[in-house]
């Protein structure tokens, strides 16, 4: 499986219809999908379909056609997140209507094309699971934490400090958070 860490975009045209493709990372799509109804109110459909892993790792998958025919728009934008084995990401299309219709087979293909187009724009990254856990380091490891986090490419999702140190909440795949810990050794409490 692979996915994105950030937006991707590509436009087609055909007929006279525009399609914009904008292939983004799940946590961007709600937000994404407001912003482009808000910067596009002449567009006539905004499609749109993800794959997300839920917290039991199972994959959940959502095709939408807003208003074109069913089947036509949103099942094949999903298709081609399978097919490129994406997840956690979603791909929204806008679309101007140009004056043809298209046909349901040819929605179909516009509609995959242009997920395709923006999927050909993107960098993939693997994808690998990441757990977060929460550590307490006194002040002077601090500055011990942060360049460890950095060498063992942990991300520090947030710190808090208190009047013992710190508590803070780091972010990285099962390997990662153990190379960090077995770095830090007892200088960390895991919380």
């Amino acid at each position: 499986m692979v996915t994105v860490d950030s937006i991707f975009t590509d436009i087609i045209e055909i007929k006279q219809s525009k399609f914009m493709a904008y292939l983004m990372p799940m946590a961007f799509y709600e937000q994404e999908m407001k912003s482009l109804r808000d910067k596009h109110p002449k567009a006539v459909h905004f499609v749109s379909a993800y794959r997300m892993l839920n917290e039991y790792d199972q994959i959940i998958e959502y095709s939408g056609d807003d208003g074109e025919p069913k089947g036509t728009s949103g099942k094949p934008t999903l298709s081609v997140l399978q097919g490129h084995e994406l997840i956690n990401a979603a791909i929204i299309t806008v679309r101007y209507f140009g004056g043809t219709k298209l046909g349901p087979g040819g929605l179909v293909r516009a509609y995959a094309e242009a997920a395709n187009a923006a999927v050909a724009q993107a960098v993939l990254r693997s994808y690998e699971k990441l757990f977060q856990e929460k550590v307490q380091c006194s002040y002077p490891v601090i500055s011990k934490l942060e360049y460890e986090a950095l060498q063992q490419c942990v991300t520090i999702v947030h710190k808090e400090f208190t009047a013992e140190g710190a508590v803070v909440e780091i972010e990285g795949t099962q390997e990662q958070l153990h190379c960090f810990e077995k770095a830090m050794g007892r200088t960390i409490t895991i919380v």
